[in-house]
């Protein structure tokens, strides 16, 4: 491990031109932004935790190299991909119900082109 790596300020770096805004009170951009982080936080343990699972039943013991080492083979791997397209499809359920109830509200853009075309 390299102690002259400076956490605290890689944390505070920032990205280059003006931050992208999505909601009008910024309170929100931030806070969405702090709960992706943590679900891509929460994802990369999944999948550390799924590498253990996976040499702790192949070899009984596990090695804190043998983790960092680690490649899964295809199966392994199309099993994480399922398992991670179900926890962001968890994750993003509520944003897809309000996408879903804005449709239901709402005619497609080209119903509403047809229909005024047609006046």
């Amino acid at each position: 491990m390299n102690d002259d790596f400076d956490w605290v300020a890689l944390s505070g770096r920032r990205a280059k031109g003006k931050r992208p805004e999505y909601f009008e009170d910024p309170a929100l951009d931030r806070l969405y932004s702090t709960v992706f982080a943590l679900a891509a936080e929460v994802s990369a343990l999944r999948e550390r935790q799924d590498t253990i699972e996976r040499l702790l039943e192949a070899n009984g013991v596990v090695k804190r190299e043998d983790i960092e080492n680690y490649t899964p083979d295809r199966g392994a791997g199309e099993e994480r991909g399922i398992a991670t397209r179900a926890y962001v499809a968890r994750i993003m359920r509520g944003f897809q119900q309000h996408v879903e109830a804005m449709e239901a509200d709402d005619p497609p853009i080209m119903d509403v082109v047809d229909r005024l075309s047609r006046e």
